[in-house]
């Protein structure tokens, strides 16, 4: 085993890093580890699960899965870049947690980010495409009822509808 390592430069939630990591430490460690972004989560290790899921130039990518290295000029989002731009819950973390949307929390950080993604080119999703877009995120504990109703509410977040409006998006018309 060799003990190189490769100089890496990304942004991570806005801020530039440079990294000297190992060729293969994966991104997932890379935010866990060197940059102590706890909030992007490990589950299966080979990307079926999608706890660690982080947005790459504004797509969602399995972190368990990719190279540190490979993402030199990458500009990643984890769920702690979806706050507000106070430090508070953004919408799409406001959602879930108005809409009770998780138990244990592990697999939260990956559905937030995709579901972020997500609305960025859906931004009236119905319940059927809710649950298309989160499909390939994996929850033991509460099922997905409340995962789609939270779609649907940070759906109404992004769009500015105030807390209590009337005027539900299609994916909270169930």
């Amino acid at each position: 085993m060799s003990d190189d390592v490769v100089r890496v430069s990304f942004t991570v939630n806005g801020a530039p890093y440079d990294l000297d990591v190992p060729p293969r430490r994966l991104l997932s460690d890379a935010l866990r580890h060197d940059l102590r972004l706890t909030g992007t989560h490990v589950g299966c290790e080979h990307g079926v699960c999608g706890a660690c899921t982080v947005l790459v130039d504004g797509a969602p990518v399995r972190s368990c899965l990719l190279f540190a290295v490979s993402l030199d000029g990458a500009a990643i989002t984890t769920t702690e870049g979806l706050r507000s731009a106070d430090g508070g819950m953004g919408p799409v973390q406001q959602a879930f947690h108005e809409c009770h949307a998780l138990q244990c929390g592990f697999c939260t950080p990956g559905f937030v980010t995709t579901v972020a993604a997500f609305l960025q080119t859906h931004p009236d999703p119905t319940p059927a495409e809710a649950r298309e877009a989160i499909s390939g995120n994996l929850c033991r504990c509460t099922g997905y009822v409340n995962i789609v109703a939270a779609v649907g509410r940070a759906a109404e977040l992004l769009a500015g509808s105030p807390a209590g409006d009337a005027t539900p998006t299609k994916a909270t018309q169930a």
